[in-house]
């Protein structure tokens, strides 16, 4: 069983967690690094593992060692690494979880040859439907990366890009769910205007939301097919679509994509 070490017990932290137990991808041989002794407390007694301040304490004999901790927070972790006990004779495996963070930033400051996985995860991990994207460092090798992605998988779908598509993924899936966040908030918002309560038109987008993933998931057919399925000459669809395209949503999201990589890059380069 390999033994993991996740250092960092927020919110991503929590959810790799809880994924890695009811998955069964990992036992009680796991370990959480938590200073705040609230939250440490909190960890421990509901998954009921072995939760530390330490990370010297939690990465010995840890196969992998995950970092869940803002892009802020890396420089110290990373010199807490180089003053514990890290076992290259183990083939250990640094994974980090830490937005616009490189992986020859990360093997800057771990010893010569240690194998770093760079991840992009987005926020759905929390509920077992994330997709988190990788890019092996240079001294990851496949099978390495493998055990990654199936560590990973624990809380949804992985792919594995080249880390000059690192930037393109954070502006697709990294900032993806805000972008449908925001379509819900103004479908909800346009039924209030036609006259339904907030509670029943928030209901009526959610579930629509989650039927039309599911459509797109299960049938295996492409966007603009199930578009086309439900889009009568003439009709009610057709009308609205029709002022949708009026209003450049296809150009936006283009607009906005491209600066979301913009900003990707630009703080990737101040991490440097």
């Amino acid at each position: 069983m390999t033994r993991i070490a996740v250092v960092g017990g927020g919110r991503i932290g929590e959810a790799l967690v809880a994924g890695l137990l009811e998955s069964g991808r990992a036992t009680k041989d796991l370990v959480v690094v938590e200073p705040t002794a609230a939250r440490a407390a909190t960890l421990a007694e509901r998954f009921k593992i072995r939760v530390t301040d330490s990370v010297g304490d939690a990465v010995v004999g840890a196969d992998i060692v995950v970092l869940a901790v803002k892009p802020n927070d890396v420089d110290t972790v990373l010199n807490d690494l180089s003053k514990s006990e890290l076992d290259t004779g183990r083939e250990q495996i640094l994974v980090s979880l830490a937005a616009g963070v490189t992986t020859a930033r990360l093997e800057n400051r771990l010893p010569a040859g240690f194998a770093v996985v760079r991840v992009m995860p987005n926020t759905p991990m929390l509920v077992g439907q994330g997709m988190c994207v990788l890019t092996p460092g240079r001294y990851a090798d496949p099978e390495q990366l493998e055990l990654v992605g199936e560590m990973l998988e624990a809380v949804g779908r992985v792919v594995t890009v080249t880390e000059s598509q690192m930037d393109a993924v954070t502006a697709v899936s990294g900032s993806g769910p805000a972008y449908f966040f925001l379509v819900v908030e103004a479908m909800v918002d346009a039924g209030v205007s036609l006259g339904l309560t907030r509670d029943v038109a928030t209901q009526l987008v959610n579930q629509t939301m989650i039927g039309s993933a599911a459509l797109l998931e299960e049938t295996g057919q492409s966007a603009v097919d199930l578009r086309a399925a439900v889009t009568s000459p003439g009709g009610t669809t057709a009308a609205a679509l029709r002022v949708l395209e009026r209003g450049a949503l296809r150009s936006t999201f283009i607009e906005a994509l491209h600066a979301s990589k913009q900003r990707s890059a630009e703080q990737g380069a101040s991490n440097e």
